[in-house]
């Protein structure tokens, strides 16, 4: 089913809108949790909650992209409960991916505003579109989908040092965009 006929369902209130969303976005979600969790447990109810804040957010939301509103809604799902779950212990590779973006984007615990983090974001979709399609691919399936070094290198067909150092490299191109862009590092 077209995604602007499901999101039609959402605003009609059918039942029926978390079925087909479940039926085409399933194991994209799924993919999206277990990549941060690890818990195919942890995953599968990250998956049901983010139907349910779907369920909650349309209406009034309307999204334009009905994959990027999910994949968003169960990335933020999976890190709340990847928090909770290592509130007492820190490792993983949740753990590794976030400090290598620290080094990029460091925000204080209490960001000021939405208006900061959006104009962040900004700067970043900007800088990521300027950048080539296989890197642009490369540093999303990193750090967005949480995919690990060895998924990322097989995807692209690369090997695991390869993709490192080319993380490594757009990780310092991103920190000296955003330095020359007045974001304090």
């Amino acid at each position: 089913m077209e995604d602007s006929r499901i999101i039609d369902l959402f605003w009609q209130r059918d039942q029926a809108a978390i079925a087909e969303t479940s039926a085409k976005y399933d194991r994209f979600c799924f993919s999206i949790a277990y990549n941060i969790l690890k818990s195919k447990e942890d995953s599968e109810e990250c998956v049901n909650d983010t139907y349910m804040k779907a369920w909650n957010a349309i209406p009034p939301t309307r999204p334009g992209k009905l994959q990027s509103f999910l994949g968003k809604i169960t990335r933020n799902l999976a890190l709340d409960r990847y928090d909770y779950n290592n509130a007492a212990k820190r490792n993983g590779e949740v753990d590794t991916i976030l400090s290598e973006l620290a080094e990029c984007i460091s925000a204080p615990e209490n960001v000021e505003s939405t208006y900061e983090e959006k104009y962040i974001a900004s700067l970043i979709s900007h800088w990521l579109r300027q950048q080539d399609e296989t890197k642009r691919n490369v540093f999303i399936r990193r750090y967005w989908y949480s995919d690990s070094i060895s998924d990322v290198a097989k995807r692209f067909g690369m090997s695991e040092g390869r993709t490192r150092s080319m993380l490594f490299r757009l990780r310092e191109k991103l920190k000296h965009y955003l330095r020359q862009e007045g974001v304090t590092i």
